[in-house]
């Protein structure tokens, strides 16, 4: 370093050095800072210039092997010939745990320490004593440099960036990330110092992360866990980036189970706006998903892992940054497959297989190992074969030999139908299993020979409820290869005889007889009958399985109920004036009733009966039972007063006399018979041997004949 030569100056550069220490400046900082005095410290002002550093050593890497990181690197530095330290950091591919740098053949570097920081994947080298080191010292250094990783199966590609400063570099973008440390600052007063700060003319801002490479870099990576440039505080779940070139972009909708319409990292169930989060932050070490993202108040917590501890500034990108050469980045690529295409082909043919690798050559062999190398580069056509074969490729890169990778070229015969279970008989409407074999694959089900509608696949199909004989068509398919032709499978809907159940009437000891109903078919009674007819002498449960011929056989159950009907009793007949009611002893539905034996009606009401005796029929409707009686038409009055006032004075019954052979019987209520009528004496004057009787009721029993048909009733006789 040019050191200052007037005292004045001196004084100079203690300001700004106390100025450093009271604020948060970086080691560049300081050294751009520094650079201010050097202009005190001439006559000429002479601006200090940034170095340059390039580096050659893009390479293959063999599993389990160590690889300089640089094949040749050059520092060039106008005004210095030494610097504190240089950091190589693995800045893109990085994977904790299995990759390492570290600085081989170390005794013939004695000014130089190295230390390993796994965590960011960074080597610093730096000296043991403090002071600067010299370029020179450095770049013979960074040239023994090693990269190892510890498995041997390894893949992608790792990024080395050369840095004189200790900010972050991703070589893809070209931009610097550093984490400035400043326990419970918030996110406001984090942008406006952000903002501040500068990278030798690169301007800062909140760092806005925008793709995998650099949220690994800036926060798996990064020291420590902070701010960065994103909010959601202008539009609530519509996040953007606010600082940076990208600001205004959106990179979320929503919360937890929003969307992106580019690239974002929330750690799980983040954003959850608890409690008017706005702001993005990098979560706490140990929450969640590493180097993830959570949204904070401005203010954040006051303690624990969601108080801010700092700030993530990223430099590059902003208009007027200059163009600068502070890093330098190699590459090493661990040669793997990175895909692999096979092919399918209906029945034997050529077919064309495809990889790509991540470097180097590809191979392609018949065998998985050993074997004969069949063709090279990223296609490969097989020779003629006639089944499935699996071909291997692998990569030859840098004196490395990867393993193989087996990349299937098939086969498929075109298949067709060998049998199906056509035609599928079923009597009446139902679903039926349709059933197909092919040759080889499986089987697809049309409606009808030209439909692109798949019904079902599979070598069985159940129908839809069929009411009708139908046609489905099933054609052979083998992974997408088919003949083309459909195979007709017919489902006939048979008709099922047409039965109804039957209740039959057996009367007393009579036999009944029960048809099936139908001629022309076949017949199993389940008293072991086959005849369409049968006769049974007893109530019960009887059927007949009908089946109808040849192809159909379908059959239908018809079922008889056997039963005795209720024997029909006479129990009284009610008269009362010409409506006349015949009472049974137990009513039944199939009862029918007359006056005549002739007109029957299922009404036991009759209106309008003739006088005289007359005769009561009730039957079944099965002419199985009846019963009748005898009653007379004919109507007492039911009351009279003998006061000689010329009405009602004698109990007369109207046309009595017509009755030439007809008696009434008259007795008081002790069963003494007190009158006796006939045809010659017609009426009763209320007396006994010319005494009057009682005011009260008296009982009579009117004959109109000889037959022994009697009317019994009462009356009152009122004084």
């Amino acid at each position: 370093m040019k050191r200052p030569i007037l005292l004045p100056i001196f004084f100079v550069f203690c300001f700004f050095q106390f100025g450093f220490a009271h604020s948060e400046i970086s080691p560049t900082e300081k050294k751009q800072k520094i650079a201010i005095t050097k202009v005190a410290t001439t006559k000429k002002a002479v601006a200090n210039i940034a170095p340059t550093i390039t580096a050659t050593g893009n390479q293959s890497y063999c599993p389990l092997s160590n690889i300089n990181i640089v094949t040749n690197i050059s520092i060039t530095d106008p005004d210095d010939t030494s610097t504190e330290a240089i950091y190589i950091q693995i800045s893109s591919g990085y994977n904790l745990g299995q990759d390492v740098l570290f600085l081989s053949n170390a005794s013939s570097h004695p000014t130089i320490k190295s230390s390993w920081n796994a965590t960011e994947g960074k080597l610093t080298l730096n000296s043991p004593t403090g002071v600067p080191v010299s370029y020179t010292d450095f770049v013979n250094a960074i040239k023994d440099v090693q990269f190892f990783n510890s498995s041997a199966t390894a893949t992608g590609t790792r990024n080395f960036s050369i840095s004189i400063s200790q900010a972050n570099y991703l070589p893809r973008n070209g931009h610097y990330y550093e984490y400035v440390p400043n326990i419970g600052i918030t996110w406001t007063s984090a942008k406006a110092a952000a903002e501040l700060r500068t990278y030798f003319g690169l301007k800062g801002y909140l760092a806005t992360l925008t793709a995998a490479d650099e949220a690994q870099l800036a926060g798996k990576q990064a020291p420590g866990a902070g701010w960065i440039g994103g909010s959601d505080s202008e539009t609530e779940g519509v996040w953007k980036w606010v600082t940076g070139p990208e600001a205004g972009t959106i990179f979320w909708n929503g919360n937890a189970n929003g969307s992106t319409p580019n690239y974002a990292f929330w750690n799980n169930n983040e954003p959850n706006q608890s409690g008017d989060e706005d702001y993005a932050h990098i979560t706490a070490p140990g929450i969640g998903i590493a180097g993830s993202w959570n949204d904070l108040s401005n203010t954040g917590s006051t303690s624990g892992d969601y108080q801010p501890k700092g700030y993530i500034v990223e430099y590059g990108g902003m208009p007027g940054d200059p163009i600068l050469q502070l890093s330098a980045s190699t590459s090493i690529t661990i040669p793997s497959i990175l895909s692999t295409t096979p092919a399918t082909k209906c029945d034997p043919g050529s077919l064309t297989l495809q990889a790509t690798a991540s470097i180097g050559t590809i191979n392609w062999y018949n065998q998985s190992s050993g074997g004969n190398l069949v063709g090279s580069g990223t296609s490969f056509t097989t020779p003629i074969i006639n089944a499935t074969t699996t071909y291997y490729v692998g990569i030859t890169s840098g004196g490395c030999t990867t393993n193989r990778t087996a990349v299937v070229a098939t086969i498929n015969l075109i298949p067709t139908i060998t049998a199906t279970n056509s035609p599928v008989s079923n009597c009446g409407p139902s679903v039926v299993t349709l059933t197909a074999t092919p040759s080889s694959g499986t089987v697809n089900w049309y409606a009808d020979a030209t439909s692109t509608t798949t019904l079902g696949t599979g070598t069985t199909y159940v129908t839809p409820f069929l009411n009708a004989s139908t046609t489905f068509y099933a054609e052979a398919v083998n992974s997408n290869c088919t003949n083309g032709t459909r195979v007709p499978v017919e489902v006939k809907i048979y008709p099922l005889p047409a039965v109804s159940d039957e209740e039959k009437i057996i009367c007393q000891s009579n036999p009944v007889t029960l048809d099936a109903g139908l001629s022309g078919m076949s017949y199993l009674w389940s008293t072991g009958a086959t005849t369409a007819t049968i006769q049974v002498n007893d109530i019960g449960n009887f059927y007949v399985d009908i089946t109808s011929p040849a192809p159909e056989n379908c059959t239908s159950r018809k079922n008889f109920t056997v039963i005795r009907q209720i024997v029909p009793e006479i129990k009284v007949v009610t008269v009362k004036e010409t409506t006349v009611t015949i009472e049974v002893t137990n009513t039944a539905p199939y009862f029918e009733y007359s006056l005549d034996n002739i007109s029957y009606q299922s009404s036991n009401i009759f209106t309008n009966a003739p006088a005289g005796i007359q005769t009561a029929y009730v039957r079944d409707t099965n002419f199985c039972n009846s019963d009748q009686e005898q009653f007379i038409v004919i109507t007492p009055p039911k009351f009279f007063t003998p006061n000689n006032d010329g009405y009602n004075d004698v109990w007369y019954v109207k046309d009595f006399e017509v009755y030439p052979k007809a008696t009434i019987s008259i007795f008081d209520q002790y069963g003494k018979l007190v009158s006796q009528l006939s045809a010659t004496n017609v009426s009763w004057d209320g007396t006994l041997n010319k005494n009057p009787l009682p005011s009260t009721d008296y009982w009579y029993v009117l004959k109109l004949d000889d037959s022994g048909v009697e009317k019994r009733g009462h009356f009152s006789l009122k004084r």
